[in-house]
Formats: C-alpha cells, sequence, structure tokens
C-alpha cells in the first residue's frame, strides 16, 4: 500500500508528487466542504443575529476558510510555502502598484462587512442615487435602483464617499410634500384637511402622525408642508405620488385654489412704441 501512495504522478525539476499528495488533497477539500456547509447551517440558524449580519458573518467565514485552504493545499501538494512567498516577494511588490485600486476595494469590502453600518436589505442614497442593496461581496457591492436597474459599485466608492443610509436603525423615516394654495384660503380649514389625507394610504404611520407646517409666503402662494412616516422608503416616492393624487381632489372638491404664476404686462395707451435701446457705435 505505501508503494502505491509513494507512486510519483509528476516530476519537475526539484518537486514531485506522489499519489498521497493527490488523495490528501481531495481528502482536505471534501472535509472544507463539508465544513461551509455546516458551518453555512450554523450561522443562519442563529437566533441571534438578524438575516443581514448572518450574510455578512457568513461571507467572511467563507474567504478565512478559502484562504486558509489554499496555504494549505500547496502544502499537502508538497510545495515550501516560506520558499514560495520569499521567491515571490518582488512580484507581489508590483502587484501590488498595479492593483492598488483592485486592493482597496477588497479592504473596502472587509471594512462593510466587518463594521455592519451596510448591510444586505439596506436603502442608501449614493451620489444623489437610492439604492437596496442586494449583495455585499469583497471587492463589490450589487444594488439595486428605483428603476429596477442592478449597479455595481465598488468598496472603496461606498467607503470613500458620503452614503445616506435611510434604514440604519429601526426607527421609520419622514417625508416632505410641498403644497401651494392661494392667499384666499381658510389655512385653519386647509391643515386640517392636509393632516387626514395622508392617513388613508395603507404605506402612510398613523404612528408617528403626520402634521403640517406654515412654511412661507410666496409671491402668488402660500407654501405648506405636509410630513408623514413610512417604513416604504425604497418606494416612497409612489407614496408620495398616490398623495398628491389625493391632495388635488381634496383641494378641488372644497374649492381651495391651486395658484400659478401670473405676470402683469403694462402697454402704452398712445400708440406710441416702447423706447428701445440702441446700438453703440
Amino acid at each position: 500500500m505505501k508503494e502505491v501512495l509513494d507512486y510519483k504522478i509528476l516530476e519537475f525539476g526539484n518537486y514531485t508528487m506522489a499519489l498521497y499528495n493527490l488523495f490528501s488533497l481531495i481528502i482536505f477539500i471534501a472535509i472544507v466542504t463539508v465544513l461551509l456547509v455546516v458551518l453555512k447551517r450554523i450561522i443562519y440558524r442563529s437566533k441571534s443575529l438578524d438575516p443581514a449580519k448572518k450574510f455578512s458573518v457568513n461571507k467572511l467565514s467563507q474567504y478565512t476558510i478559502a484562504t486558509l485552504s489554499i496555504v494549505i493545499s500547496l502544502h499537502l501538494l508538497g510545495f515550501n510555502i516560506s520558499v514560495l512567498l520569499a521567491g515571490s516577494a518582488a512580484i507581489l511588490v508590483g502587484l501590488g502598484f498595479g492593483l492598488q485600486h483592485l486592493f482597496n476595494d477588497f479592504i473596502s469590502g472587509i471594512i462593510l462587512l466587518l463594521d455592519a453600518t451596510l448591510k444586505v436589505g439596506d436603502i442608501v442614497e449614493v451620489n444623489g442615487m437610492i439604492y437596496k442593496v442586494e449583495k455585499i461581496s469583497f471587492r463589490t457591492t450589487t444594488v439595486i435602483g428605483r428603476d429596477e436597474n442592478y449597479v455595481i459599485l465598488p468598496n472603496s466608492e461606498l467607503t470613500g464617499s458620503r452614503v445616506v443610509n435611510w434604514t440604519y436603525s429601526d426607527v421609520s423615516s419622514r417625508f416632505k410634500i410641498t403644497i401651494g394654495v392661494d392667499y384666499e384660503t381658510d389655512i385653519d380649514k386647509l391643515m386640517k384637511l392636509l393632516e387626514e389625507i395622508p392617513l388613508k394610504h395603507p404605506k402612510v404611520l398613523h404612528n408617528p402622525k403626520p402634521f403640517v407646517r406654515f412654511e412661507d409666503y410666496a409671491d402668488s402662494a402660500l407654501i405648506f408642508g405636509l410630513f408623514f412616516y413610512t417604513n416604504e422608503i425604497f418606494r416612497v416616492e409612489r407614496i408620495k405620488s398616490d398623495i398628491r393624487v389625493d391632495i388635488f381632489h381634496t383641494l378641488k372638491k372644497h374649492g381651495i385654489g391651486i395658484p400659478f404664476p401670473q405676470r402683469v404686462v403694462h402697454f402704452k395707451t398712445d400708440g406710441s412704441a416702447p423706447n428701445m435701446p440702441q446700438k453703440k457705435g
């Protein structure tokens, strides 16, 4: 049996691969595969972690085990790891300079997974665009926009830019709709009507309750702000559209006018033409 296992499969210079090296590698890969499956089940069955943290812990575990497995696999195949690292030091330095942006993305991915300030399912605002986080990998993060388009963002952009996380905490978010009405409006009646409108929408929270602010005197309108709370942050524009439609019908039903900008043009009555600027020269 020993003679069979010592059978040389490959010889290349000073390197020799025997049959037992190959068997050791196959057994090791099988053990690692089973370990990853069992570890994933343990993590996702945990009741102390939320789904986003389970994803982060599982990903980090996979990458850590994969890295260690590569090193151990090379050792099982008979490679001298210390010699390989020493011989490839110069190459690694060159690769480090050439792939610094790639390494930056990898380090940023580790930060995102460990820091947990950004999790799968979060609603984030990046460069003025709203996205829902679908997947966080070591190099990139996959997000989906409100137009149902998938976007691949480098992790370094998420750690190096200003990112607004709308779902960082469990507290609902507040949104605002601006309304302008004419100066003849009964503002007490208007404010009461506006406060009741969002409560009819099934996605608007009743606690905290919607409220109205008298914000400003504009040139041709009184400006009011209607504030409401919802947990449906990613689809809030649809909710705001529904509320605007209800506002329009309610104001029309109660005879409250929505003014538009007006301009007064004066004409001379003596028939003379208006003074025109004269060209110089």
